[in-house]
């Protein structure tokens, strides 16, 4: 996931970067930030996420603090996707919530391993990784169109819920062999009665 502190130089030209030199040193002072940006690449898990440069719909709040700078507000994201049990397509609105304090470089605190920190970096803020951790978390690990969903049959892929009696004859693989000796020994003992009554 994310770094112990994120004080690495930032990219000015990205979208999801902000300036808050007003904010910085100014507590009390609180500006809003609303509109759509295009989403990052690899925003999601393996069977669904939210593709990349489709809107993402920003209300946020950014306050000026003490220690930095706080970070409140709502994002929704178009997520697409397929069903993990019967790959239909799914698609739906998720809006999830933000909330995370950016420090300045002189208050950032001594931290624990694998506690999160988002840093001021020469008075910018990257709401990216902010972004990423909140959809990510909040996208299902096995995707369904919907909780009563059948899924394919594992053997001839047929739709379960088209066929709610569909069913296939399995036999145990310990079993297999036996059974093929069954029937050879069948064929056998048939095989000899035909030639005994030949004879005759």
């Amino acid at each position: 996931m994310a770094e112990k502190a994120r004080k690495s130089a930032l990219d000015r030209s990205s979208a999801w970067v902000f300036d808050v030199r007003d904010l910085a040193h100014a507590a009390g002072i609180m500006r809003e930030e609303t509109g759509d940006l295009p989403a990052p690449a690899e925003l999601g898990v393996a069977l669904i996420g939210v593709q990349e440069g489709s809107n993402v719909e920003l209300d946020l709040r950014l306050e000026a603090v003490h220690e930095g700078v706080l970070v409140t507000g709502t994002t929704t994201v178009h997520v697409t996707g397929e069903c993990g049990r019967c790959l239909d397509p799914i698609a739906y609105d998720l809006e999830t919530d933000l909330q995370e304090l950016f420090y300045l470089a002189e208050n950032v605190p001594e931290a624990e391993e694998d506690v999160e920190q988002y840093v001021v970096v020469d008075d910018l803020i990257d709401l990216e990784p902010l972004l990423r951790d909140a959809v990510v978390t909040a996208l299902p690990f096995q995707p369904v169109c919907r909780e009563s969903c059948e899924g394919l049959c594992p053997q001839c892929g047929v739709r379960l819920d088209e066929n709610p009696g569909h069913h296939h004859e399995v036999v145990d693989p310990r079993w297999a062999a036996l059974m093929g000796l069954a029937g050879s020994s069948a064929e056998t003992a048939e095989g000899t009665k035909s030639n005994e009554m030949e004879e005759r």
